[in-house]
């Protein structure tokens, strides 16, 4: 499967995005799909992730609450809807997707994984 990031932009703390994830390929519902960030001189950290059905959805922390992770299989695409931007939200972002039944939410858990797409939060 190839995933192809978009929706990143600068944003004024406070404001929102909406980030998508489209995925090429067949039998996109199989693959769980997460999202992830790296920030300059970080690791790439964890952020959402959803079950290839929709139905189970996972969330870091430092965004729960905040951010919202989705997907519309027809159109295999998954998206994440980020409210109340912070400057530490500042990242580029990546989705990833595997075809697993357990969600992981390690970076080494994903096999495929898209371009990113730079969020940056004026504060």
């Amino acid at each position: 499967v190839q995933l192809q990031a978009s929706g990143g932009g600068l944003v004024q703390a406070g404001g929102s995005l909406r980030l998508s994830c489209a995925a090429s390929g067949r039998s996109f519902s199989i693959y769980a799909v997460g999202w992830f960030r790296q920030a300059p001189g970080k690791e790439r950290e964890f952020v959402a992730a959803i079950s290839g059905n929709g139905g189970s959805t996972y969330y870091s922390e430092s965004v729960k609450g905040r951010f919202t992770i989705s997907r519309d299989n027809a159109k295999n695409t998954v998206y994440l809807q980020m409210n109340s931007l912070k400057a530490e939200d500042t990242a580029v972002y990546y989705c990833a997707a595997t075809w697993t039944i357990v969600v992981p939410t390690t970076t080494t858990g994903y096999d495929y994984w898209g371009q990113g797409t730079q969020v940056t939060v004026s504060s």
